[in-house]
């Protein structure tokens, strides 16, 4: 499988003045996405910060973007070769870059890169896998505590917040295709969802703080059979047997500078996930 040759986005928010594009992007291997497309959807979407996650490399790959246009990049790897990582490329310079989380850098390293901007800081995340068996929930919940502190000390300094990524959940019964066969899967265990809850609503410690919102999900609250991730298997793309993973959550003062939040559904199969795009209007980047 590969993208659609050429890649063509024909997406009309983008025209909005002032407009700012920020691409998500699961690859599931950064080299195996570049030879299925990977620089075709670059070019097309012209992001301004691009965020990849699942890279699968363990040092920065020079090939992955023209650093004449992404002169800023930033990359983290997993210790197990072929495993994880997550880069960020982008357009402006961000004022501060830090890598994995607080309190748990062992379990993180690869896995999460914090950057300020003018206007926002924006956490690229992959989330970990609870695994099969539910064999790594435990992990899993120790990392979302983590990220919810990570989140939670940004919002107390009076940060606004976007949390993008795979963040490898799917919230609720309308964002997966078969919930009823799922309820003990990976991604859809009643703990996970707990934990994504709370990142979702006020802070425990603190109710001032407000919780973060789901973009998305904010601009479709009823919209069902619209999904982010298709297993290779089974032809699960061709069934639309699928689930949304990837997010863009952000702090409720951001909610009414976004002119969209758009899942590119039709770009899939130079991975197993499609890209998310967040826009917004009225911010700084530097």
């Amino acid at each position: 499988m590969t993208f659609p040759d050429p890649v063509v986005i024909n997406d009309q928010d983008k025209q909005v003045d002032g407009c700012i594009t920020i691409a998500s992007y699961n690859v599931a291997s950064l080299n195996a996405c570049i030879k299925k497309g990977f620089h075709s959807y670059v070019q097309a979407e012209g992001a301004d910060i691009l965020c990849v996650q699942e890279t699968k490399v363990n040092a920065p790959l020079s090939t992955a973007v023209d650093d004449k246009i992404y002169k800023y990049r930033y990359w983290a790897f997993e210790e197990k070769k072929g495993y994880g990582g997550v880069a960020v490329f982008s357009k402006y310079k961000p004022s501060q870059v830090s890598y994995g989380l607080p309190g748990y850098e062992s379990m993180s390293r690869g896995r999460v890169i914090t950057l300020t901007f003018a206007s926002f800081t924006l956490i690229c995340c992959y989330s970990p896998n609870a695994g099969d068996k539910l064999v790594r929930l435990s992990n899993k919940q120790k990392f979302d505590e983590a990220m919810e502190s990570h989140i939670r000390a940004l919002q107390i300094k009076g940060e606004s917040v976007i949390w993008a990524g795979d963040l490898n959940v799917a919230h609720t019964s309308d964002d997966l295709a078969k919930p009823q066969t799922n309820e003990r899967s990976a991604g859809y265990t009643i703990e996970e969802r707990t934990d994504f809850t709370k990142i979702l609503s006020p802070y425990e410690k603190d109710p001032e703080i407000p919780g973060l919102v789901d973009s998305w999900r904010h601009l479709h609250p009823t919209t069902k059979g619209q999904f982010s991730f298709f297993g290779y298997r089974f032809r699960c793309r061709e069934k639309l047997i699928g689930w949304r993973l990837d997010y863009f959550c952000v702090t409720p003062d951001l909610i009414p500078k976004m002119v969209n939040s758009t899942i590119r559904h039709d770009l899939w199969g130079a991975s197993d996930h499609v890209p998310i795009v967040l826009l917004l209007k009225d911010v700084s980047l530097d």
